[in-house]
């Protein structure tokens, strides 16, 4: 049998944790392996523990949800952990900068159960997971503020029509949307989707939503 999904579980709300817990651990292909109230404590707990995923909130005390998924998931780390963001997006403006600190997903508090679960899979799994309709209000609220970086030799190789995809992909369309949208097949896409990212060297979609507004791709 597949082992289970092992999940970290990081909110200063204790409620809040307690309510994650209990829908997690009641999957049979999913565990807690572990709960804490603040970000440092998530560090430490996810070396220690090494769990498939953490589920992490941003404004937490000692170290906040950001820094905490920069240390677990950033630029450099030898060992990366895979990060599912969970927060208030209205009231939260530090979205923007928990993606770039390497999270590999991100999802609302008040998105019902199943879309929590569904997260905690898809990370799981390597993939990324970046709600449309989040996506859309990610970038309606931070694409202003997001500086320009210089140019890489990458950009310049992708084809028009991976540039196309890419453009889709910032603006939150799933493979199936995209392979719709273009008239292509599920394969053909995900096949654009794997050589952008390998020519531009990201993880994953997240990266590649954050990469195309940070230079100035999509606007």
């Amino acid at each position: 049998m597949t082992a289970p999904v092992r999940v970290l579980v990081c909110d200063d709300q204790a409620l809040i944790r307690t309510g994650f817990t209990t829908i997690i651990d009641a999957q049979p292909d999913l565990e807690v392996a572990g709960e804490c109230g603040d970000g440092r404590t998530a560090v430490e707990l996810a070396r220690r523990l090494r769990p498939d995923v953490v589920v992490m909130d941003v404004r937490m005390p000692v170290v906040d949800g950001i820094e905490a998924t920069r240390l677990l998931a950033g630029a450099g780390v030898a060992e990366p952990v895979k990060v599912l963001v969970v927060t208030t997006f209205n009231l939260d403006e530090y979205v923007y900068e928990a993606l770039r600190a390497g999270a590999s997903g991100f999802l609302v508090k008040d998105a019902p159960p199943g879309q929590l679960l569904h997260g905690i899979r898809t990370v799981a799994t390597g993939a990324a997971l970046l709600a449309p309709e989040v996506t859309r209000q990610l970038v309606g609220r931070y694409a202003a503020r997001i500086r320009p970086a210089p140019s890489t030799a990458g950009e310049t190789m992708l084809t028009p029509r991976e540039r196309e995809v890419l453009h889709l992909i910032a603006d939150g369309l799933s493979n199936s949307e995209i392979a719709a949208t273009m008239v292509l097949s599920h394969e053909t896409v995900k096949t654009y989707v794997s050589r952008i990212l390998a020519k531009l060297d990201l993880r994953d979609r997240v990266q590649a939503v954050v990469y195309a507004y940070r230079h100035g791709l999509v606007s």
